[in-house]
């Protein structure tokens, strides 16, 4: 009995003891108020943001693990951020197995919520939202994970980003679903990452619905195991807005889904219309580069079964009117430029620039009907996806 009581004492020990709940109101001194809950949380606490508007003159910070922060729905608490002093985000997020729900945040001056580093983190119903529509001047990113491992991001909502609306980058077991991606540059973008779940998520009004790029010179390299499915990419025909210097400056308007210099992604049960340029596109990097771990080409790329609208009917692509005549007044659905390896199941209409070497544009292309082969197994979907423990916390 004394073995069973001691036994016990030290499990209840390692879990958070007289978790706490911590209510932050709106109105006169919220910064100072909302600044010190996330500071004195402690793991295993609740900060509950009450309903309404928040107005906030600087960025927030949290860096204590096992916090939820916890509004009244992504339309009831709003952290207005439209006096921003600087240029920093809204919410940093430094710590592992956070949960962030339920509320919104409005023109930060630069990224919405990051979070770097932070491990099995929850974003679950947060919109972010700059008021102005597409401008240069927004903030970068909306939701922007990096450097993690479980990344659950589910119901969000993010308009008006000069980067990616929903960005996660050089992390590891990622599921991004039932979003809304609209009017950013580029809506989902997967960096530099690998194990990745794409499903159920709107994209539209973008530049380009949703990317999936590995690039040079990072940290972390080697993205690939992704799979695009279930989405609905509809209408991405925003001119680009980035900032010029930006990698994604380079996306051109019209774009559905876009794989750059990824290895092994499944792109399959999409409803792609209205996108200009190319529903699908499947590339290698364009630029050069200097990095020896770099692989600039796209390999494995798997293009199953979608459901194709109209698209590439006004592409931005040099010699635009040539193709369009060769090709009967629009360009076939999937664009590959010839480099690297892609697969299509039966049945699947695209076209390739045939480019023989990389970094070399389109001067050198030989434009002609897609010939792929049909993938020859099933696609591995083991361990792609954010753990199945962090839908535990959203119920």
């Amino acid at each position: 009995m004394i073995r069973l009581t001691i036994a016990a004492l030290a499990m209840a020990s390692a879990a958070p003891l007289l978790a706490e709940t911590h209510v932050v109101s709106p109105g006169e001194g919220a910064q100072e108020r909302l600044q010190e809950a996330l500071i004195l949380a402690e793991p295993g606490d609740e900060i509950v943001l009450e309903a309404g508007r928040y107005v906030l003159t600087d960025g927030l910070s949290l860096d204590v693990d096992g916090v939820t922060v916890r509004g009244s729905g992504m339309d009831g608490t709003v952290l207005d951020f439209t006096t921003q002093a600087g240029s920093g985000e809204g919410l940093l997020v430094t710590s592992d197995n956070v949960t962030l729900r339920d509320f919104a945040l409005e023109n930060p001056k630069g990224d919405g919520i990051k979070s770097k580093g932070a491990d099995n983190i929850v974003y679950y119903r947060i919109r972010v939202t700059w008021t102005n529509g597409p401008d240069a001047g927004n903030g970068a990113y909306g939701i922007y994970p990096v450097e993690s491992t479980g990344v659950l991001i589910d119901g969000a909502k993010v308009t008006g980003a000069s980067d990616a609306g929903i960005y996660v980058g050089q992390s590891n077991r990622i599921t991004v679903r039932n979003s809304i991606a609209e009017a950013n540059v580029a809506g989902i973008e997967i960096e530099n990452s690998r194990n990745a779940l794409v499903e159920h998520n709107i994209a539209t009004r973008n530049t380009g619905g949703i990317l999936v790029f590995d690039l040079p010179g990072l940290p972390v390299m080697g993205g690939g195991n992704v799979i695009v499915a279930n989405n609905l990419v509809v209408a991405n025909d925003t001119p680009n807005f980035a900032p010029p210097g930006n990698i994604v400056a380079g996306v051109r308007r019209g774009t559905g889904i876009m794989v750059m210099a990824n290895d092994k992604v499944l792109i399959e049960n999409n409803i792609i219309d209205e996108n200009p340029t190319a529903p699908i596109m499947v590339i290698a990097y364009t630029l050069g580069f200097d990095d020896e771990r770099y692989n600039p080409y796209p390999r494995e790329v798997v293009v199953g079964e979608n459901l194709y609208g109209r698209g590439g009917d006004d592409p931005q692509l040099e010699g635009a009117e040539m193709l369009l005549a060769a090709f009967g007044g629009a360009l076939p659905p999937v664009l590959w430029d010839g480099l690297g390896s892609i697969y299509a199941v039966e049945g699947t209409q695209g076209w390739s620039l045939n480019l023989t070497e990389q970094g070399k544009g389109l001067g050198g292309a030989s434009p002609s009907p897609l010939m792929a082969q049909p993938p020859a197994s099933e696609f591995d979907r083991s361990g792609i996806g954010a753990p199945a423990e962090l839908d535990d916390r959203i119920g």
